[in-house]
């Protein structure tokens, strides 16, 4: 795998990730709600305008392109797995953004996502 290619893969792993986090953080910032006929327009209107939420949908987005990118210079069966680092980032960084454990079960996981990933990078 090239340099290029590999870079694709991980900007847009990335971004991913990001995405993922920032949907959290507005989801944080909204607070837990439940959809109803009687709320959707409510709750619908405090989603779409929540900073966080937009910020995780534009990266969805740009991670899209990326990722057709990157589909165009490694197979899937390579790049596809490569997707488990966001796993990896998002634990550590739910862990340092939002104080979620990261526990020695989750670590173990991790430790195999790892190994996996290099598996899959080598074929």
């Amino acid at each position: 795998m090239s340099t290029v290619a590999f870079s694709l893969i991980l900007f847009g792993v990335l971004l991913n990730a990001a995405a993922q986090l920032l949907l959290k953080a507005g989801t944080n910032a909204i607070g837990h709600f439940s959809f109803s006929l009687e709320n959707a327009l409510p709750v619908g209107l405090k989603l779409a305008f929540e900073p966080h939420i937009f910020g995780g949908l534009c990266c969805y987005v740009v991670s899209v392109v990326v990722w057709i990118m990157a589909l165009s210079r490694v197979p899937v069966s390579i790049a596809y797995p490569m997707l488990s680092i966001g796993y990896i980032v998002n634990a550590f960084a739910a862990h340092w953004l939002f104080g979620e454990a990261v526990t020695a079960q989750k670590l173990l996981g991790i430790g195999f996502i790892i190994v996996g990933v290099y598996l899959v990078a080598r074929s």
